[in-house]
């Protein structure tokens, strides 16, 4: 009995020990060893928090309270009104929320949401100027990092910024990478010379791509103008996208059901990686900044706009990145082996390359979030892509332009750019020498 508890205790003593040598325990064992990335990632968790829970920190509604008898929880309330599955009293579309006659309430940290206008501190009042406070107690109401020309508190701005900023970054990079990884890894599994594909596949999927595009864009123009004044672009955009892959599956189908035909299925080799090498060179000779504006010009202001569409221009450098990764993946042995063993080409491409080929693209995910930040930042300071009731902090700089002595204006949003940006170029150095393969010991 003790032989085999002893015996089983060194087994498992060998697994861990595997497992403290496999490759991702030795990427995070050097990462670790980069404070910079390391206090970076700690960071990041916390402009996630804030971005998350930020109608919890700065917000004019109560958290939670107690009011005719009812304890009521309108933060959580306003989420259901925004979806339209509930709506408010009237009692709170006529008074303001301070003015209501609580039995018990706790408000939140910062007693403002971004859009909170307070008359009595209009006309950019700093930090450190003299204010008028109406609410008790009044160190709570005190605007910490001033007031913009609305009355509209900074600090609560910055908050509410934040959240635009990390979601503007992570679901563009989000977006990028699927299409990116997707015609990347089709591009460098099958390079030149390893996709057959039959005839009849061939000119239907070309017939097929410019049917796509004739139902899916230009046919739907109408559509496209009455979504930029009416909004529902999002919307326009995504229904476009579903129309193309519909009738490009259509034209598959077709082709699947006209193969047994013996000339229209003989099998003809198709060089996928030089087109998507030449697409993506036609693609990234449009300035991406010009892209931006022309798309941003013609709909409606919206920050789900902005991540969409900088998002569909950002892909290409992760398609070429796990593309090159692929080329090398391609031939080692455990993928030689699934094909030997019979596995489709789409399960070894799913399950077997594209997770060992992903190194690559992670670093080129950090350091776009960090490029996704700035080009929002960049439109907002201009005042372009963006509803006007929109708070971010590109929109605060660009009223710090329009009064030069509001210092608390450029100084906040500016520094939180500057970190933001910092970080994830940070996170990005800090992977490319944890994924070194040379610097694992």
């Amino acid at each position: 009995m003790l032989f085999r508890k002893k015996k089983a205790k060194e087994i498992e003593q060998a697994i861990l020990a595997n497992k403290d040598q496999s490759y991702w325990a030795n990427v995070r064992r050097q990462f670790r060893k980069n404070r910079l990335a390391v206090w970076s990632l700690r960071v990041f968790w916390g402009l996630l928090f804030v971005a998350i829970f930020a109608d919890f920190i700065a917000n004019e509604r109560p958290l939670l309270a107690k009011l005719d008898g009812e304890i009521i929880c309108p933060i959580v309330k306003n989420y259901g009104v925004k979806l339209g599955v509930s709506q408010w009293d009237e009692k709170f579309v006529v008074n303001r929320w301070n003015e209501h006659d609580y039995d018990w309430a706790f408000f939140p940290p910062i007693p403002y949401s971004a859009t909170t206008q307070d008359k009595y501190n209009r006309n950019y009042k700093g930090p450190f100027d003299e204010q008028r406070i109406k609410a008790t107690p009044e160190w709570r109401h005190w605007h910490w990092l001033g007031t913009d020309n609305l009355g509209r508190d900074v600090s609560a701005g910055m908050v509410h910024g934040t959240r635009v900023a990390v979601f503007v970054g992570v679901v563009a990079m989000f977006i990028a990478s699927i299409i990116g990884i997707f015609i990347g890894a089709l591009a460098g599994y099958f390079g030149d010379d390893r996709l057959q594909v039959s005839r009849i596949r061939i000119i239907l999927c070309i017939i097929g791509f410019f049917l796509a595009i004739f139902y899916a864009v230009i046919s739907r123009r109408n559509a496209y103008a009455v979504a930029a004044e009416d909004g529902g672009m999002a919307f326009q955009i995504l229904l476009s996208i579903a129309i193309f892959i519909g009738v490009m599956v259509l034209a598959n189908l077709l082709a699947s059901a006209l193969k047994p035909i013996k000339w229209l299925g003989h099998k003809t080799t198709v060089a996928l990686d030089i087109l998507v090498m030449r697409f993506i060179e036609v693609f990234n000779s449009i300035p991406g900044l010009l892209l931006i504006l022309s798309i941003v010009a013609i709909t409606k202001p919206s920050i789900v706009n902005v991540m969409i569409i900088i998002g569909l221009i950002s892909w290409t450098g992760i398609a070429r990145f796990i593309r090159a990764e692929l080329l090398k993946v391609r031939s080692l042995e455990y993928i030689e082996a699934a094909q030997a063993m019979g596995f489709s080409e789409r399960r070894i491409i799913m399950r077997h390359a594209i997770p060992n080929a992903l190194t690559p693209v992670l670093i080129a995910i950090a350091f776009g979030v960090a490029s996704a930040i700035l080009t929002e930042a960049f439109l907002s300071f201009l005042g372009i892509g963006l509803a006007a009731e929109d708070v971010t902090w590109g929109s605060l700089l660009n009223l710090a332009r329009k009064q030069f002595s509001a210092w608390w204006l450029a100084v906040f949003p500016g520094f939180a750019i500057f970190i933001t940006i910092t970080i994830f170029n940070l996170l990005g150095e800090g992977l490319t020498d944890a994924l070194d393969p040379r610097l694992k010991q």
